[in-house]
Protein backbone atom coordinates (compact mmCIF):
# COMPACT_ATOMS: atom_id res chain seq x y z
CA UNK A 1 0.00 0.00 0.00
CA UNK A 2 1.10 3.43 -0.80
CA UNK A 3 0.97 6.16 1.77
CA UNK A 4 0.32 9.75 0.94
CA UNK A 5 0.79 12.69 2.77
CA UNK A 6 -2.08 15.15 1.21
CA UNK A 7 -3.75 15.05 -2.07
CA UNK A 8 -1.65 17.14 -3.88
CA UNK A 9 0.81 15.76 -5.53
CA UNK A 10 -1.55 12.23 -6.05
CA UNK A 11 -0.28 9.98 -9.13
CA UNK A 12 -3.04 9.51 -11.90
CA UNK A 13 -4.61 6.10 -11.87
CA UNK A 14 -6.30 4.72 -14.79
CA UNK A 15 -9.40 3.57 -12.49
CA UNK A 16 -9.63 4.86 -9.01
CA UNK A 17 -12.09 3.49 -7.24
CA UNK A 18 -12.42 5.66 -3.59
CA UNK A 19 -13.85 6.00 -0.15
CA UNK A 20 -13.54 8.45 2.45
CA UNK A 21 -13.89 7.99 6.24
CA UNK A 22 -11.99 8.17 9.64
CA UNK A 23 -12.23 4.43 10.11
CA UNK A 24 -11.06 4.75 13.46
CA UNK A 25 -10.63 1.02 14.97
CA UNK A 26 -11.02 -0.14 11.46
CA UNK A 27 -13.53 -2.30 12.73
CA UNK A 28 -15.88 -5.25 11.05
CA UNK A 29 -18.40 -2.39 9.43
CA UNK A 30 -15.46 -0.68 8.35
CA UNK A 31 -13.97 -3.52 6.73
CA UNK A 32 -17.62 -3.91 4.57
CA UNK A 33 -16.85 -0.73 2.95
CA UNK A 34 -13.19 -1.61 2.23
CA UNK A 35 -14.28 -5.20 0.66
CA UNK A 36 -16.22 -3.66 -1.35
CA UNK A 37 -13.77 -0.71 -2.26
CA UNK A 38 -11.21 -3.55 -3.49
CA UNK A 39 -13.69 -5.94 -4.83
CA UNK A 40 -14.75 -2.97 -7.28
CA UNK A 41 -11.45 -2.06 -7.65
CA UNK A 42 -10.47 -5.68 -9.22
CA UNK A 43 -13.70 -5.66 -11.27
CA UNK A 44 -12.60 -2.77 -13.17
CA UNK A 45 -8.90 -3.36 -13.10
CA UNK A 46 -8.36 0.13 -11.36
CA UNK A 47 -6.71 0.53 -7.80
CA UNK A 48 -8.38 1.23 -4.35
CA UNK A 49 -8.15 4.42 -2.65
CA UNK A 50 -8.90 5.07 1.13
CA UNK A 51 -8.95 8.98 1.89
CA UNK A 52 -8.93 8.98 5.71
CA UNK A 53 -8.42 12.13 7.98
CA UNK A 54 -5.72 13.40 11.19
CA UNK A 55 -6.10 14.32 13.14
CA UNK A 56 -9.74 13.36 14.01
CA UNK A 57 -12.52 15.60 12.67
CA UNK A 58 -14.05 15.94 16.17
CA UNK A 59 -10.71 17.32 18.04
CA UNK A 60 -11.23 20.20 15.67
CA UNK A 61 -15.02 20.86 15.27
CA UNK A 62 -15.70 19.99 18.95
CA UNK A 63 -12.58 20.90 20.68
CA UNK A 64 -14.39 20.45 24.08
CA UNK A 65 -16.05 17.34 23.62
CA UNK A 66 -13.15 16.26 22.19
CA UNK A 67 -11.04 16.54 24.87
CA UNK A 68 -11.97 13.16 26.49
CA UNK A 69 -12.18 11.56 22.92
CA UNK A 70 -10.27 8.31 23.09
CA UNK A 71 -9.40 6.57 19.99
CA UNK A 72 -9.22 2.69 19.05
CA UNK A 73 -6.36 3.31 16.68
CA UNK A 74 -3.18 5.54 16.30
CA UNK A 75 -2.58 6.54 12.84
CA UNK A 76 0.10 3.84 12.56
CA UNK A 77 -2.41 1.51 13.27
CA UNK A 78 -4.64 2.56 10.74
CA UNK A 79 -2.41 2.31 8.12
CA UNK A 80 -1.29 -1.41 8.96
CA UNK A 81 -5.16 -2.47 8.92
CA UNK A 82 -5.77 -1.01 5.77
CA UNK A 83 -2.58 -2.12 4.53
CA UNK A 84 -4.07 -5.87 5.36
CA UNK A 85 -6.87 -5.33 3.70
CA UNK A 86 -5.47 -4.78 0.92
CA UNK A 87 -5.74 -0.90 -0.09
CA UNK A 88 -3.21 0.41 -2.85
CA UNK A 89 -3.28 3.77 -2.04
CA UNK A 90 -3.78 5.52 1.18
CA UNK A 91 -4.36 9.29 1.72
CA UNK A 92 -3.93 10.96 4.63
CA UNK A 93 -5.61 14.15 4.60
CA UNK A 94 -4.60 16.91 7.13
CA UNK A 95 -8.24 17.81 8.93
CA UNK A 96 -8.26 21.74 10.22
CA UNK A 97 -10.50 24.42 10.42
CA UNK A 98 -10.38 25.37 6.57
CA UNK A 99 -10.69 22.30 5.43
CA UNK A 100 -13.38 21.33 7.33
CA UNK A 101 -14.95 24.64 5.74
CA UNK A 102 -14.91 23.20 2.30
CA UNK A 103 -18.06 22.69 0.89
CA UNK A 104 -19.34 19.37 -0.45
CA UNK A 105 -19.14 20.57 -4.21
CA UNK A 106 -15.65 22.29 -4.08
CA UNK A 107 -14.68 18.77 -2.03
CA UNK A 108 -16.07 16.99 -5.57
CA UNK A 109 -14.37 19.37 -7.84
CA UNK A 110 -11.02 19.78 -6.03
CA UNK A 111 -10.08 16.56 -4.36
CA UNK A 112 -12.38 13.51 -5.71
CA UNK A 113 -12.27 14.90 -9.27
CA UNK A 114 -9.53 17.58 -9.52
CA UNK A 115 -6.55 15.27 -8.07
CA UNK A 116 -7.57 11.88 -7.15
CA UNK A 117 -9.53 11.70 -10.56
CA UNK A 118 -12.28 9.05 -8.84
CA UNK A 119 -14.09 7.29 -11.31
CA UNK A 120 -16.06 5.28 -8.53
CA UNK A 121 -16.81 5.99 -5.29
CA UNK A 122 -18.09 3.68 -2.68
CA UNK A 123 -19.59 5.10 0.85
CA UNK A 124 -21.28 3.57 3.83
CA UNK A 125 -24.76 3.60 4.79
CA UNK A 126 -25.98 7.90 5.50
CA UNK A 127 -22.12 8.95 4.96
CA UNK A 128 -21.97 12.72 4.99
CA UNK A 129 -19.08 14.69 3.95
CA UNK A 130 -18.41 18.51 3.30
CA UNK A 131 -18.58 21.35 5.54
CA UNK A 132 -22.04 21.09 8.02
CA UNK A 133 -22.51 17.71 6.47
CA UNK A 134 -24.04 18.60 3.50
CA UNK A 135 -22.90 15.72 0.96
CA UNK A 136 -25.21 13.16 1.21
CA UNK A 137 -25.38 9.64 -1.03
CA UNK A 138 -28.17 11.62 -3.27
CA UNK A 139 -26.46 14.66 -3.79
CA UNK A 140 -23.51 13.02 -4.67
CA UNK A 141 -25.56 10.24 -7.36
CA UNK A 142 -26.98 14.25 -8.68
CA UNK A 143 -23.13 15.25 -9.21
CA UNK A 144 -21.42 12.22 -10.10
CA UNK A 145 -23.09 11.95 -13.75
CA UNK A 146 -21.64 15.63 -14.20
CA UNK A 147 -18.12 14.82 -13.14
CA UNK A 148 -17.56 11.08 -14.62
CA UNK A 149 -18.01 9.03 -11.71
CA UNK A 150 -20.48 6.34 -10.31
CA UNK A 151 -21.57 6.22 -6.72
CA UNK A 152 -22.04 3.08 -4.80
CA UNK A 153 -23.57 2.84 -1.40
CA UNK A 154 -23.30 -0.28 0.93
CA UNK A 155 -27.32 -1.18 1.81
CA UNK A 156 -28.79 0.43 5.31
CA UNK A 157 -29.64 -3.81 5.98
CA UNK A 158 -26.08 -4.65 5.56
CA UNK A 159 -24.77 -1.99 8.04
CA UNK A 160 -27.46 -2.61 10.60
CA UNK A 161 -27.66 -6.35 10.89
CA UNK A 162 -24.03 -5.74 12.29
CA UNK A 163 -25.20 -3.34 14.62
CA UNK A 164 -21.42 -1.99 14.79
CA UNK A 165 -20.27 1.04 15.77
CA UNK A 166 -16.77 2.62 17.32
CA UNK A 167 -18.87 4.27 20.40
CA UNK A 168 -19.92 0.58 21.17
CA UNK A 169 -16.58 -0.72 20.83
CA UNK A 170 -15.36 2.12 22.83
CA UNK A 171 -18.01 1.32 25.66
CA UNK A 172 -17.02 -2.38 26.09
CA UNK A 173 -13.85 -1.62 26.70
CA UNK A 174 -14.75 0.36 29.05
CA UNK A 175 -16.19 -1.87 31.16
CA UNK A 176 -13.91 -4.59 30.58
CA UNK A 177 -15.67 -6.67 27.71
CA UNK A 178 -12.79 -8.46 26.26
CA UNK A 179 -14.61 -10.32 23.78
CA UNK A 180 -17.46 -8.27 22.94
CA UNK A 181 -15.02 -5.51 21.51
CA UNK A 182 -12.62 -8.14 19.75
CA UNK A 183 -16.05 -9.76 18.31
CA UNK A 184 -16.76 -5.86 16.89
CA UNK A 185 -13.40 -5.41 15.79
CA UNK A 186 -12.73 -8.91 14.23
CA UNK A 187 -9.32 -8.71 15.77
CA UNK A 188 -8.19 -8.58 19.29
CA UNK A 189 -7.66 -5.36 20.69
CA UNK A 190 -4.11 -3.60 21.15
CA UNK A 191 -2.06 -1.13 22.82
CA UNK A 192 1.44 -0.24 21.51
CA UNK A 193 4.35 1.47 23.74
CA UNK A 194 7.67 1.72 25.05
CA UNK A 195 8.87 -0.03 28.45
CA UNK A 196 9.95 2.05 30.44
CA UNK A 197 11.30 1.84 34.02
CA UNK A 198 9.65 0.66 36.81
CA UNK A 199 9.32 0.76 40.61
CA UNK A 200 10.53 -3.45 40.32
CA UNK A 201 8.81 -4.69 42.90
CA UNK A 202 7.48 -7.23 40.95
CA UNK A 203 11.20 -8.89 40.51
CA UNK A 204 10.78 -9.42 44.44
CA UNK A 205 8.15 -11.69 44.33
CA UNK A 206 9.12 -13.47 41.01
CA UNK A 207 6.38 -11.95 38.68
CA UNK A 208 8.47 -9.07 37.08
CA UNK A 209 6.97 -6.69 34.86
CA UNK A 210 7.54 -4.80 32.32
CA UNK A 211 6.19 -0.86 32.44
CA UNK A 212 4.55 0.51 29.32
CA UNK A 213 4.23 3.60 28.17
CA UNK A 214 1.58 4.70 25.68
CA UNK A 215 2.99 7.05 23.20
CA UNK A 216 -0.47 8.26 22.06
CA UNK A 217 -2.10 9.97 24.88
CA UNK A 218 -5.27 9.80 22.89
CA UNK A 219 -5.30 5.94 22.72
CA UNK A 220 -8.18 4.23 24.90
CA UNK A 221 -6.95 2.20 27.28
CA UNK A 222 -8.98 -0.64 28.59
CA UNK A 223 -11.00 -0.97 32.26
CA UNK A 224 -8.45 -1.85 35.17
CA UNK A 225 -8.02 -5.28 35.72
CA UNK A 226 -5.85 -8.18 34.67
CA UNK A 227 -5.85 -9.27 30.98
CA UNK A 228 -4.62 -11.97 29.23
CA UNK A 229 -2.48 -11.08 26.65
CA UNK A 230 -0.19 -12.06 23.71
CA UNK A 231 2.83 -9.31 23.12
CA UNK A 232 5.28 -8.73 20.46
CA UNK A 233 8.50 -7.90 20.98
CA UNK A 234 9.47 -4.62 18.69
CA UNK A 235 9.22 -5.66 14.93
CA UNK A 236 9.42 -9.43 15.69
CA UNK A 237 6.45 -11.49 14.73
CA UNK A 238 6.96 -14.02 17.32
CA UNK A 239 4.24 -13.72 19.94
CA UNK A 240 4.94 -14.39 23.63
CA UNK A 241 2.11 -15.03 25.98
CA UNK A 242 1.79 -12.39 29.11
CA UNK A 243 -0.80 -11.55 32.06
CA UNK A 244 -0.77 -7.40 32.10
CA UNK A 245 -2.18 -5.15 34.38
CA UNK A 246 -3.61 -1.96 33.94
CA UNK A 247 -4.84 0.15 37.60
CA UNK A 248 -3.23 2.04 40.47
CA UNK A 249 -1.20 -1.19 42.35
CA UNK A 250 -3.48 -0.45 45.40
CA UNK A 251 -1.46 -2.81 46.98
CA UNK A 252 1.91 -1.58 46.55
CA UNK A 253 1.47 2.32 45.82
CA UNK A 254 -1.23 4.86 47.40
CA UNK A 255 -0.50 7.89 44.78
CA UNK A 256 -3.66 6.34 42.75
CA UNK A 257 -1.11 7.31 39.42
CA UNK A 258 -2.57 4.77 36.52
CA UNK A 259 0.05 2.41 35.02
CA UNK A 260 0.60 -0.49 32.12
CA UNK A 261 2.67 -3.33 33.54
CA UNK A 262 2.71 -6.86 31.55
CA UNK A 263 4.76 -10.12 32.62
CA UNK A 264 5.94 -12.75 30.37
CA UNK A 265 5.18 -15.82 31.32
CA UNK A 266 7.90 -18.31 30.91
CA UNK A 267 10.65 -15.84 29.36
CA UNK A 268 13.45 -13.82 30.67
CA UNK A 269 14.76 -10.97 28.17
CA UNK A 270 16.13 -7.47 29.01
CA UNK A 271 13.02 -5.05 27.26
CA UNK A 272 13.89 -1.53 28.56
CA UNK A 273 13.94 0.48 25.76
CA UNK A 274 11.86 -1.80 23.79
CA UNK A 275 8.35 -1.26 21.93
CA UNK A 276 5.73 -3.90 22.84
CA UNK A 277 3.01 -4.22 20.61
CA UNK A 278 0.21 -6.20 23.16
CA UNK A 279 -2.91 -7.90 22.02
CA UNK A 280 -6.24 -7.94 24.28
CA UNK A 281 -7.91 -11.76 24.74
CA UNK A 282 -9.33 -12.08 27.69
CA UNK A 283 -10.02 -10.01 31.33
CA UNK A 284 -9.33 -12.29 34.21
CA UNK A 285 -10.46 -10.35 37.15
CA UNK A 286 -10.55 -6.75 38.50
CA UNK A 287 -7.68 -5.16 40.29
CA UNK A 288 -7.41 -6.12 43.88
CA UNK A 289 -5.81 -4.89 46.81
CA UNK A 290 -4.45 -7.75 49.46
CA UNK A 291 -3.21 -7.33 52.53
CA UNK A 292 0.92 -7.77 51.90
CA UNK A 293 2.98 -9.02 49.15
CA UNK A 294 2.49 -12.53 50.12
CA UNK A 295 -0.99 -12.52 49.05
CA UNK A 296 -0.24 -10.83 46.09
CA UNK A 297 2.37 -13.50 44.85
CA UNK A 298 0.00 -15.86 45.64
CA UNK A 299 -2.87 -14.56 43.66
CA UNK A 300 -0.10 -13.94 40.35
CA UNK A 301 1.13 -17.92 40.61
CA UNK A 302 -3.22 -18.23 40.08
CA UNK A 303 -3.53 -15.43 37.14
CA UNK A 304 -0.57 -17.19 35.63
CA UNK A 305 -2.42 -20.82 35.49
CA UNK A 306 -5.75 -18.79 34.38
CA UNK A 307 -4.15 -17.46 31.48
CA UNK A 308 -1.93 -20.59 30.16
CA UNK A 309 -5.25 -21.96 30.54
CA UNK A 310 -7.16 -19.99 28.62
CA UNK A 311 -4.21 -20.03 26.06
CA UNK A 312 -4.74 -23.59 26.14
Amino acid sequence: MQVHQGYQSFPKLSFPVVTTGTFDGVHLGHQTIIRQLTEQARKHQGESVVLTFNPHPRQILQPESANGLELLSTLEERIAQLSMLGVDHLVIIQFDLAFSQMSFLNFIKEVLVGKIHTRKLVIGYDHHFGSNREGSFESLLAHGSNYGFEVEEIPAQVINEMAISSTKIRKALHEGHIAIANSFLGRPYELSGEVIAGAQRGRTIGFPTANIEIADKKKLIPANGVYAVEVMISNSARTIHGMLNIGTRPTVSNDGSRSIEVHLINEQVDLYGEVLRVQFHHKIRDELRFADLEQLKQQLKRDKETVLDFFA
